[in-house]
């Protein structure tokens, strides 16, 4: 069932490793099938190098095992919340990379401080709120995704592509899972460059609403003309 999207969401968890976003059993993707309504997704605590297409498991989308002979990742209920909420979206990327989990623990949002982010985000890359200790006790990974289906209301999902989780690491997605994959590595890249920003001028403030505009619209939205027809 689903073999050409189990083999997506396998080679985006190894374009995870492939680009240094995970070591060890650090994150998880997954896809969905709008049509099936049914989520492909990386089996919980398995090493990378050991996975193939078989061992990514199907659920619906509300967590019910469809196929597979492995456990989800523990992370399928934040997952599963963000698809639900996020129609347009069709695939979800959780890493622990370094410059944005550093992010995510410093309980700080990233500043659009260049046309790097800008090309990619209408503006910051936004943090949630800490959860709770009922959140946290109870239906954690579901909570987790509550808490950033909250932050992102009133923003377009496609318009700002990741959220970082207070205290935890970033979750980010798009139209694919390898679109998700690739906008994991864009939001490792954006921590980085702002971490070395601040580092540089503690003062630095986002640029100006009228250059993030302009280099978000050239790439995204019914004027953009960044690329080829």
């Amino acid at each position: 069932m689903l073999e050409a999207l189990r083999t997506e969401v396998l080679e985006a968890n190894l374009e995870l490793v492939r680009r240094g976003l995970v070591i060890f059993t650090f994150g998880n993707a997954s896809a969905v099938s709008r049509e099936h309504g049914l989520c492909v997704i990386k089996p919980s605590g398995v090493p990378y190098e050991k996975m193939t297409p078989a061992d990514m498991v199907i659920t619906d989308l509300e967590g019910k095992s469809v196929e597979g002979a492995l456990r989800p990742s523990s992370d399928l209920a934040t997952h599963l919340a963000l698809y639900r909420a996020f129609p347009e979206i069709g695939g979800v990327v959780h890493t622990h990379s370094r410059h944005a989990t550093a992010w995510a623990q410093a309980n700080r949002e990233i500043p659009c401080f260049g046309t790097t982010q800008a090309d990619y985000f209408h503006g910051e890359i936004p943090i949630t709120a800490q959860l709770s200790r009922q959140e946290i006790e109870s239906e954690y990974e579901a909570n987790t995704g509550a808490a950033i289906i909250a932050r992102m209301k009133g923003i377009a999902p496609l318009g700002c592509p990741a959220c970082l989780v207070s205290g935890h690491a970033p979750f980010c997605w798009g139209e694919s899972v390898s679109e998700a994959a690739h906008m994991a590595a864009i939001v490792e890249e954006i921590a980085a460059m702002a971490w070395q920003t601040v580092t540089i001028n503690p003062a630095a403030r986002p640029i100006s609403e009228a250059l993030r505009d302009k280099h978000h619209f050239r790439k995204h939205g019914p004027t953009a003309y960044y690329g080829q027809k």
